[in-house]
């Protein structure tokens, strides 16, 4: 469905507003199907995020500061989400032998077997591949990383 239609907005002001209200209505968009896919795992997209970067250090750990940068979601409360994640046993924390005051996080096994469940459900995204093509993939992510290179 065109934005004009989704949002009941007959034109806008250049082409340049049209893709801004896009991006931004698409990306609530998908964090809210992501939302709906996570919630039967009792988990957050940010949790989520923080369980896939924690499996890409596996089976070493990784200090919370590494995990905030590595976030798609800079503003989010890392210690909080890490508190929620080992509530659930889906890590552990430990403190840094370094630096006490520093902790460094690990994905528990049953971490890994929520992600392998998710995996099924959320890293094919299949119905994307009924509209878009890979090259098209490719094409629309290198004009969101060309976007990313405007200074405000």
């Amino acid at each position: 469905m065109k934005i004009e239609d989704e949002i009941k907005q007959k034109e806008f002001k250049s082409a340049y507003q049209k893709m801004t209200v896009n991006l931004l209505f698409t990306t609530n968009w998908l964090s809210a199907s992501h939302t709906r896919i996570l919630k039967p795992y009792g988990i957050s997209v940010q949790q989520y995020n923080i369980l896939r970067i924690l499996r890409g250090q596996h089976p070493n750990h990784i200090n919370m500061g590494a995990i905030l940068e590595r976030m798609l979601d800079k503003s989010s409360n890392v210690t909080r989400l890490v508190d929620k994640l080992e509530a659930k046993n889906f890590v552990t924390r430990t403190s840094c032998a370094e630096d006490k005051r520093k902790f460094e996080v690990k994905i528990t096994e049953e971490g890994l077997t929520v992600l392998k469940k998710l995996d099924k459900v959320t890293l094919d995204f299949t119905n994307f591949k009924e509209q878009i093509s890979e090259e098209e993939a490719l094409k629309i992510s290198d004009l969101l990383d060309k976007i990313r290179d405007i200074k405000f």
